[in-house]
C-alpha cells in the first residue's frame, strides 16, 4: 500500500550494509512504507543480495566547473556503490534512476562495461585537451563487483597506452590488483592515489564502512602502493565531529608511517537524502552520543544539516570547523605531508596507432 509518508522506519537491518531501509527518493510521486502485520515477517539480520544491471552510455567522460574541487573531468565505471558507507555524498544520485538512496544505492548497482571503449573514442578525438582524469569521484571504480567486471583495469590499460595522466580515489583494497599498470605509469609522473581512511578504529568503521577494508588493512595498502612508487594521498573524509574529529592526528601519523606523501581532509556532508540517512544510522549506531554528533555538524553548517555554498560545503564553519582547518595543517606541517601534490604531466599524450592506420614516415 502506497502513503504519502517519507518515513520508513527499518524492520530490520541487513547484514553487511550501511544503512536499514530504502527511504524514498526525492522524484518520487509515492512512498512506500513496510509494515509488520505479524505475518511471514523477514528475520531481522536478513542478507540483501547485490543486483548489478549494465549501463551502454554515449559518453563516459563527465566535466564539471565546480570551483571547489581540483579536476574538471571524471569517469565513473559504476552507479552506486556496495561499500555501503551511511555518509556517502553520492547516495543522492540514485535518485535520478528511480531508485533509493538508501539501501537500493548499495545493492541495485550499474555496471558500464563500454567505458573502456568509449574512454579510447574521447582521447581519440581531434582537438582532445589533456588534463588529468578523476576516477572515484562519485563512487568507487575499485568497489567489490570490480573484481568481476574489470573495468576500471581496462580503463587504465587504455590510460596507459594513451600516457594520460590520471587520478584515483578508492577505499578499495581491488587497487592492488593493478599494481603492475600503477607502477609503470607512476614512472612516468602520470598517476596519483588518494586512499580514504576515515578512522583507525575498526569497529566505528565496521559501523559506518560496513564493506570498505578494516583500517589496518588500509595501511597496509598504502604501503603497498608506496612501495610500489606510487604517490599516495591520505584522505581523511569525511571527518565526522563529535565521533571521528579527535583522531585526526593519529590518522595523519598512521598514514605517513604507512608511505602517503600528502593529505587532504573534507568535513562530513549531508546532501539530500543523506542528511535523513545519517540521521537515523547515528541515533541506532552511537545513541548516546548522537545529539551531540549532530549539534556539531550543524554548528559546522549554519544550523542546518547541510550547506551547499561553495567554500563551505567541504570545509564547514564556524570556530569548531576552524580549529580543525588548523590542526590539519600543523600536523601536515610537522609530519612532512603534502597538501597540494605536484602536478602530473601532460605532455607526454599521444593517441596510440590503432589496426588499419597509415604509419607515419617521421
Amino acid at each position: 500500500m502506497n502513503h504519502f509518508n517519507d518515513q520508513e522506519p527499518a524492520l530490520g537491518h541487513a547484514r553487511g550494509r550501511g544503512v536499514a531501509g530504502n527511504r524514498t527518493g526525492r522524484f518520487e510521486r509515492f512512498a512506500r512504507q513496510a509494515v509488520d502485520d505479524g505475518w511471514d515477517a523477514p528475520p531481522p539480520h536478513q542478507t540483501l543480495r547485490t543486483e548489478v544491471r549494465i549501463e551502454r552510455p554515449r559518453k563516459i567522460i563527465t566535466r564539471n566547473t565546480s570551483p571547489d574541487v581540483s579536476f574538471d573531468r571524471s569517469v565513473n565505471p559504476y552507479r552506486g556503490c556496495e561499500h555501503g558507507c551511511v555518509y556517502c555524498f553520492a547516495r543522492p544520485s540514485h535518485a535520478f534512476l528511480n531508485m533509493s538512496p538508501g539501501l537500493d544505492f548499495e545493492t541495485k548497482l550499474i555496471a558500464r562495461p563500454d567505458a573502456p571503449k568509449l574512454l579510447r573514442k574521447e582521447l581519440s578525438r581531434r582537438g582532445y585537451d589533456v588534463a588529468p582524469l578523476a576516477f572515484g569521484t562519485n563512487t568507487d571504480p575499485y568497489q567489490p563487483i570490480e573484481g568481476r567486471y574489470r573495468i576500471m583495469r581496462d580503463c587504465l590499460k587504455v590510460l596507459d597506452a594513451f600516457a594520460h595522466p590520471v587520478l584515483i580515489t578508492t577505499k578499495g583494497s581491488l587497487i592492488e590488483r593493478d599494481l603492475d599498470i600503477l607502477a609503470a605509469m607512476a614512472a612516468r609522473n602520470l598517476v596519483g592515489v588518494g586512499i580514504t581512511l576515515t578512522t583507525l578504529d575498526p569497529k566505528v568503521a565496521r559501523a559506518m564502512e560496513p564493506r570498505v577494508p578494516a583500517p589496518k588493512r588500509t595501511l597496509q595498502m598504502m604501503e603497498r602502493l608506496s612501495a610500489a612508487g606510487i604517490p599516495v594521498r591520505v584522505l581523511m573524509s569525511p571527518v565526522v565531529p563529535g565521533l571521528t574529529d579527535h583522531e585526526m592526528e593519529a590518522v595523519l601519523q598512521a598514514a605517513k608511517d604507512a608511505g602517503a606523501v600528502g593529505a587532504s581532509w573534507v568535513l562530513l556532508r549531508l546532501p539530500r537524502e543523506v542528511a535523513p540517512i545519517f540521521v537515523d544510522w547515528v541515533r541506532a549506531a552511537f545513541p548516546n552520543r548522537a545529539s551531540k554528533i549532530m549539534a556539531r555538524v550543524r554548528e559546522a553548517h549554519g544550523g542546518k544539516d547541510y550547506d551547499p555554498d561553495w567554500g563551505k560545503r567541504m570545509r564547514g564553519q564556524g570556530a569548531h570547523a576552524e580549529l580543525l582547518a588548523q590542526r590539519f595543517k600543523l600536523t601536515c606541517r610537522r609530519l612532512g605531508l603534502a597538501q597540494k601534490m605536484p602536478d602530473l604531466r601532460r605532455d607526454l599524450f599521444q593517441v596510440p596507432p590503432q589496426p588499419g592506420d597509415q604509419l607515419s614516415l617521421f
